[in-house]
């Protein structure tokens, strides 16, 4: 029988990613339980809407009600959880909702998964997963030892609200399987990106902005560095851990590209010169448009995964390299402007200057 997959926060970047990649690859069942936040955006899984493996509910995950029904009657043998509220200056100026989703759903939605999973038939029971998909942030910062990286056993050091709230989810999904026994696995990725992207994010901002002869800001000095993993490369990363993780492991899951945020940046502005030259004439090339403002607070310097892990355990590595997915990142960009402008247009305002974010 074709397995029942529950995705929560399927309408957003990652998570739209994930149920295209399922549906596409897989005879699987999908529901997607979404509030349909400012980020959650349901015309990135138009292409899959109609398809009859696939379901979606508008659920709050701290609406305890609406949970336990839509688990009793999909019956899932995954749960994916994805929903959270995920920008970091969002996590600066407004606290509170990253605490109450981020923490307060993620335990709803773990009681709720264990009232469900006791009442499992022993074979269903043994098979069940709950697959929590969290962020390299929760380590904190490598500013102290440029040759270190991210791996499983690196304690936890969260320093923005975000990646606290984060930290905090995780070690909640750890306690439930310990005091419990809930089957848990949790995955730890870089900074994502590709298409269908929220366009506050760094690389889609500034495909965006460059393309419409704005200005690109960059923050501090520029040279904060991540490691990119192209988002589709991520959905097969954690559809492939759901399937194959053993319980109660951590995988940290990157893309093998640590790059400055200003590198990032002017290769975009040096691949939109080569396939997208700009139609103004006061623009001869797009890194005529980079400003640098003002740092946000408490802004980590480098974040950077190790993914020996889930390469030997598991034999996973990523298929793209940064220039070739961004080079399909900017493609797909130029090509759906409709998508991009009703966005925009919705509840995307480019606040706070439209700072490029992570």
């Amino acid at each position: 029988m074709p397995k029942k997959i529950l995705i929560t926060g399927g309408a957003g970047f990652i998570g739209s990613s994930l149920i295209r990649y399922i549906i596409n690859n897989t005879n699987y069942y999908i529901t997607n339980v979404d509030k349909l936040t400012y980020a959650g955006n349901l015309e990135s899984l138009n292409s899959i809407e109609n398809n009859s493996q696939y379901h979606f509910e508008k659920i709050d995950i701290c609406d305890v009600n609406a949970i336990k029904r839509v688990l009793t009657e999909q019956q899932p043998d995954i749960i994916m959880h994805l929903a959270a509220e995920s920008h970091v200056d969002r996590s600066i100026d407004s606290p509170n909702q990253f605490i109450h989703t981020n923490i307060i759903g993620t335990y709803i939605l773990l009681e709720e998964t264990l009232s469900y999973w006791n009442t499992l038939e022993k074979n269903k029971k043994n098979t069940f997963r709950f697959h929590h998909i969290s962020t390299d942030e929760v380590y904190g910062d490598l500013t102290q030892d440029a040759t270190r990286l991210f791996t499983e056993e690196t304690p936890y050091a969260p320093n923005s609200p975000y990646s606290a709230s984060k930290a905090s989810a995780d070690h909640l999904v750890k306690a439930w399987h310990k005091t419990y026994g809930l089957p848990i696995i949790i995955t730890n990725c870089s900074n994502n990106y590709g298409p269908y992207q929220f366009p506050e994010k760094l690389i889609p901002l500034t495909i965006l902005n460059a393309l419409e002869g704005k200005k690109l800001p960059i923050y501090g000095d520029g040279k904060q560095k991540r490691d990119w993993l192209y988002v589709n490369d991520h959905a097969e990363a954690l559809l492939h851990v759901a399937l194959n993780g053993k319980i109660n492991e951590n995988y940290n899951i990157g893309g093998n590209n640590e790059l400055e945020n200003i590198q990032v940046v002017k290769t975009i502005c040096t691949t939109l010169d080569e396939i997208m030259p700009s139609k103004i004439t006061s623009i001869k090339q797009y890194e005529q448009l980079i400003t640098y403002v003002t740092d946000r607070p408490g802004h980590d310097r480098r974040y950077a995964i190790d993914n020996t892990k889930i390469t030997q355990n598991l034999n996973w590595k990523p298929c793209e390299t940064f220039e070739t997915g961004i080079r399909k990142t900017i493609q797909w960009y130029i090509e759906n402007p409709i998508w991009c402008q009703n966005v925009k247009n919705g509840s995307y305002q480019g606040e706070r200057l439209g700072i490029s974010r992570e």
